[in-house]
C-alpha cells in the first residue's frame, strides 16, 4: 500500500470517505483532549466509546462497501461456533473502484510502521547487544502493526502508568472494535483474492478446453 494517494484522479465519493475518516480522528482526539476539558470519567467513556462505536458501525457497513467493495460479518453457526462471513463485487466491478477512495479506506484502517519509516528493502536488522535504534524500527517495518491498535494499546499502558485503571475501559472498548474491523476487511480482502485467482484459474481453463475442443472438432 502506498504512503502517497494515487494522482491525476479524484475522489468519488468524498463524502463517505470524509465520515471514514471522522469519527476515528473525532473518538481520538475527543479521548486525548477530554481531560482538558472535563472532569466526569462517565462523560469521557460515554463520548468516546459513541465516537468509536460510530467509527465501527460506518466503516464496517457503509465505506468499506462502497470504497472497496467488500463486506464482511461473523455469526454464530447451529453449533455455536463462530463463523466469518465475507461479500465483495465481482472481477470488473472491483477493478473499476476509485484508487483514491481505496487508498484512503486502507491507509487509514490499517496504517502500518513502514508506511513512514523506511522501506523494508533497505534495511538492515542486527539484533545483537549493539543494536542500535533504526536497527529497531527496521524490524518494526517487518510487522505492519495497525498504527490506530497500536495507539490504544499506547494509551492503555500510559492509563496503568498513571494508575487510572478505569480508562482502560475506555481503551479496551475502542481496541476492541478497532481491531476487529482491521481482522474483518482483511480477512475479506484475502478472500476477495482468492476468489478473483480461482476465477481466473477457471476462465483460462474452460478457454484452454475450449480451445482444444475446436482443434479437434476441425480435425
Amino acid at each position: 500500500m502506498d504512503l502517497n494517494p494515487p494522482s491525476g484522479e479524484n475522489y468519488a465519493n468524498p463524502r463517505i470517505c470524509f465520515f471514514h475518516v471522522l469519527f476515528k480522528a473525532g473518538a481520538l482526539a475527543f479521548y486525548i483532549l477530554s481531560a482538558l476539558f472535563f472532569d466526569s470519567f462517565v462523560i469521557i467513556f460515554v463520548v468516546t466509546v459513541l465516537l468509536s462505536a460510530l467509527d465501527f458501525w460506518v466503516v464496517k457497513n457503509v465505506s468499506g462497501r462502497i470504497l472497496v467493495g467488500l463486506r464482511w460479518w461473523n455469526e454464530i453457526d447451529d453449533n455455536g461456533e463462530s463463523v466469518w462471513k465475507f461479500e465483495c463485487l465481482d472481477q470488473e466491478s472491483l477493478a473499476r473502484m476509485n484508487k483514491k477512495d481505496s487508498w484512503l479506506f486502507w491507509w487509514t484502517l490499517y496504517l502500518t510502521v513502514s508506511e513512514y519509516l523506511l522501506p523494508v528493502n533497505q534495511a538492515k536488522i542486527n539484533l545483537s547487544a549493539n543494536a542500535t535504534l533504526m536497527d529497531l524500527l527496521a524490524l518494526a517495518l517487518m510487522l505492519e502493526i495497525p498504527f490506530m491498535a497500536v495507539i490504544w494499546i499506547f494509551f492503555g499502558i500510559f492509563s496503568l502508568i498513571r494508575f487510572q485503571a478505569d480508562y482502560l475501559l475506555v481503551v479496551g472498548v475502542c481496541l476492541t472494535l478497532s481491531v476487529a474491523n482491521i481482522v474483518g476487511f482483511t480477512k475479506c480482502r484475502k478472500d476477495a483474492k482468492k476468489q478473483i485467482q480461482a476465477f481466473a484459474s477457471q476462465t483460462i481453463a474452460n478457454r484452454f478446453q475450449s480451445t482444444i475442443q475446436s482443434a479437434f472438432s476441425v480435425v
